[in-house]
């Protein structure tokens, strides 16, 4: 499903004809609009994934490999990129994979651990 552009209108901005969807007043705040320069909003998520560095990857295709992880927690490795998604109602501690290329929320790093909130992925380079 697309990402509403703004907060009013019959179409939230999806056209000048109106929507074939019913309009939702939860879909205001979800706006393009309502999420423009806010920290940690999905847009600015997005927008900061897309403005990261890409880096080379491997030449021949690897299938990745689950990392060591604790309970509710999902990690998974591939070459020099590492993905940890804490899916636990609670903040985890997990090895520091590397420097932290983004994030979903805020990651306290320290003496090689990562502490991750909860209901927070991150994405590791170790390049």
């Amino acid at each position: 499903m697309p990402i509403p552009w703004t907060r009013e209108g019959s179409s939230y901005g999806f056209g000048d004809g109106g929507s074939r969807l019913p309009p939702s007043a939860e879909w205001a705040e979800l706006s393009v609009e309502a999420q423009t320069g806010v920290p940690g909003s999905t847009l600015e998520l997005y927008r900061a994934a897309l403005a990261t560095p890409r880096t080379p990857g491997p030449r021949r295709r690897r299938r990745g490999r689950v990392a060591r992880r604790p309970e509710g927690v999902l990690a998974f490795r591939r070459g020099d990129f590492v993905c940890v998604a804490d899916t636990t109602p609670e903040s985890v501690t997990t090895p520091a994979y590397g420097r932290v290329l983004l994030a979903s929320g805020q990651v306290l790093e320290g003496d090689g651990d990562a502490k991750i909130p909860a209901d927070t992925t991150v994405w590791f380079t170790t390049a």
